[in-house]
């Protein structure tokens, strides 16, 4: 799995990244100043080999599968947005349905897990060690690679300091070491992982932490957004959600692996 998946449909095509899998440290360190406790404790997780979308899903696509554009933001390479957890399982599997024989074989479209995307955003096996010290940009707390794609988020991302309250088009920032862009700010991304308040317990294999039959009512949002400050488009920030809410600033993007 070295080379992306290019998806089309109709006359709308889209890129999904090749992620190899690996190890990775999750979760930010008890001395992480910057951090909050539940982004704690940070724990190894191995996740295994999975395809990304180059970008969070855009209206087009999303118009092109359920018919109606939601967004407040409207905009074809605008992030889709106003769209629920439970409106993206839906997309979903409209999108699975018509993309039976042209997805890799045993491999379907489903939202990342917490791991999976945290990993990515960090860059997988790319991925560049935080060190401390000073950086003028945002917070001398954040350390080198706080963002998917640095330090610098105005850089790699939009959020309060420069989005002049709106979403933009994807793609117009520097993507991170892996070619993924807006993983740091835009719109919030909706994982597939019910929300717990910190790490304990939580899988070390990458696979979504969902607690059956005693399931949560909140799931897990990664990324920051438009509206937004600095510290919570952090790689390692997480955000609960009801999966019914459907706010502006509220999107997703796609995996594609095993179920």
């Amino acid at each position: 799995m070295t080379r992306p998946h290019e998806e089309k449909i109709n006359h709308l095509t889209f890129q999904m990244l090749p992620v190899q899998g690996g190890s990775f440290r999750m979760g930010s360190t008890k001395d992480d100043k910057a951090a909050f406790d539940w982004e704690k404790p940070d724990h190894d997780v191995t996740v295994r080999d999975f395809y990304l979308g180059q970008y969070p899903v855009t209206q087009d696509l999303w118009l092109e599968i359920m018919k109606e554009n939601p967004s407040f933001f409207p905009g074809d390479r605008r992030p889709v947005e106003r769209v629920s957890w439970d409106d993206a399982q839906i997309f979903i599997e409209k999108l699975n349905g018509l993309t039976k024989k042209s997805r890799p074989e045993g491999q379907v479209y489903r939202l990342p897990t917490e791991a999976e995307w945290e990993y990515a955003a960090r860059g997988g096996i790319r991925t560049f060690p935080i060190t401390r010290g000073k950086h003028g940009d945002d917070s001398s707390l954040l350390g080198a690679g706080a963002y998917a794609g640095g330090d610098k988020l105005k850089e790699v991302g939009w959020y309060s300091d420069n989005s002049y309250g709106e979403t933009k088009p994807v793609g117009l920032k520097a993507p991170n070491a892996l070619g993924l862009y807006d993983m740091s700010g835009n719109v919030w991304e909706l994982c597939a992982d019910y929300w717990h308040d910190n790490y304990n317990q939580a899988p070390k294999d990458g696979s979504a932490w969902i607690n059956i039959p005693e399931r949560g009512s909140r799931r897990v949002l990664r990324g920051g957004s438009w509206i937004f400050t600095a510290q919570n488009c952090r790689s390692a920030y997480r955000r609960n959600w009801l999966p019914v809410n459907r706010f502006d600033y509220i999107g997703f993007r796609l995996a594609l692996a095993p179920q």
